[in-house]
């Protein structure tokens, strides 16, 4: 009975650490992510990303109704490629909460977006993630933004 208790733990105590690993990874993804998007570097950007990657954005129009926008990735390539060197801005994200599910991955992170030093606005951003051929490849990202309701 103490062997199989023992390899017991022992398979449990390997797949939380793996469980653990797998959250590292899908974390260090959305960093460089993010590294890729202050630098301005559309190649490592593309290095994160699925080639059929979805980008939408939940807001409100001008009557306060909840829309959501999506963006064709190429566009939003070009957007952050084109912003001027005079103009300063850094996404920051406050948490990471992750879960993964073998080849699928959620990640779900609260941020400040400073434009100029100065605090711009404020949201969630949500990805989804899959892992093929030993890389997790964000599929999906969501996000929210506004200026009132800010920690």
């Amino acid at each position: 009975m103490k062997i199989a208790f023992t390899i017991f733990l022992v398979f449990w105590v390997s797949q939380g650490s793996a469980q653990e690993s797998e959250k590292e990874a899908v974390k260090k993804t959305i960093e460089t992510f993010f590294e890729g998007f202050h630098r301005q570097d559309s190649v490592m950007i593309r290095q994160t990303v699925d080639q059929n990657i979805i980008l939408q954005t939940i807001g409100n129009d001008s009557l306060g109704n909840v829309i959501v926008h999506t963006e064709v990735f190429s566009d939003f390539l070009k957007s952050i490629v084109g912003i001027p060197d005079s103009t300063l801005f850094q996404e920051v994200i406050k948490s990471f909460s992750i879960q993964v599910d073998g080849p699928m991955a959620n990640a779900w992170t609260p941020y400040d977006f400073m434009l100029n030093g100065s605090f711009h606005h404020c949201g969630v951003n949500s990805f989804q993630l899959v892992k093929d051929h030993e890389q997790w490849n964000i599929i999906y990202l969501i996000d929210t933004r506004r200026k009132d309701g800010c920690e």
